[in-house]
């Protein structure tokens, strides 16, 4: 799948670039088919060396999905290219959004859970650049469109996002405004997690996140943080995942 994502060039100007989306990873589930996440990996990563960590994971029910994001200049590197999800110049909380290459990866996401059978429970999860764009999907999904204007198509049930933060947070507010956003809000079941010793998305990013999505309507969200925790996983945390998954998603005969 194809589509166009902006890229700054000398001078500043913006110039329209075609990105293509790397290869899908799907893992079957082993059990009753009940839910099906996409998750999304960080900056640099691919889809495949997240799919063999949540085959490991004790969620029979649940489909994975793991696409690998396009392979673009980014803007942190020098404009030396990576596989992202969208651009980034610096992480700090007056950097301005990559709203189209957000769009972009927001809806192949929900390209990706649209051919999903219509009794099957749709999730979008990840870690780092991947948590922010499931963060950004929850907020589409709540005004039922993208940043730029276009509908939003999928149903979520449930959005984690570890060691990630949220973009477009300052403009939240006002596009929550549009009918019944603030239902959808308030429906969406959300999980945070982050290590306070995390020297890549620094640990206030995350906190913050969680408050900003409280403030704006997210009534169900869950902040879990972890002392000794840096830019990665450990055990703990996805156990923690996995408990919330099954809780949220009513999996394995337990009520959401």
């Amino acid at each position: 799948m194809s589509s166009t994502g902006p890229s700054v060039g000398s001078g500043g100007r913006t110039a329209r670039r075609a990105v293509e989306f790397g290869r899908t990873y799907v893992v079957r589930p082993k059990g009753k088919h009940q839910a099906t996440v996409v998750w999304l990996h960080g900056l640099g990563d691919n889809g495949s060396s997240w799919s063999q960590l949540l085959e490991s994971l004790p969620l029979p029910n649940i489909k994975w999905i793991c696409p690998t994001a396009p392979t673009q200049p980014i803007s942190i590197f020098g404009g030396f290219p990576s596989t992202a999800w969208f651009d980034v110049g610096e992480l700090s909380e007056d950097a301005p959004d990559d709203v189209e290459g957000l769009d972009a990866s927001a809806a192949h996401v929900a390209n990706l859970l649209s051919t999903e059978p219509d009794d099957i429970k749709l999730g979008v999860g990840g870690f780092s650049m991947g948590a922010a764009t499931a963060l950004y999907s929850a907020t589409c999904f709540s005004t039922r469109k993208y940043g730029n204007g276009n509908q939003y198509p999928c149903n979520l049930s449930a959005v984690v996002g570890l060691s990630g933060w949220l973009p477009c947070s300052k403009t939240l507010s006002k596009k929550l405004e549009v009918d019944d956003a603030a239902r959808r809000a308030a429906s969406i079941p959300l999980l945070l997690c982050h290590g306070k010793r995390d020297d890549v998305v620094s640990y206030k990013f995350g906190e913050k996140s969680s408050q900003s999505l409280r403030s704006n309507g997210f009534q169900d969200v869950t902040f879990k943080s972890y002392n000794a925790l840096g830019h990665y996983t450990i055990p703990e945390e996805m156990d923690e995942v996995c408990a919330w998954l099954r809780s949220k998603l009513g999996l394995d005969g337990t009520s959401s």
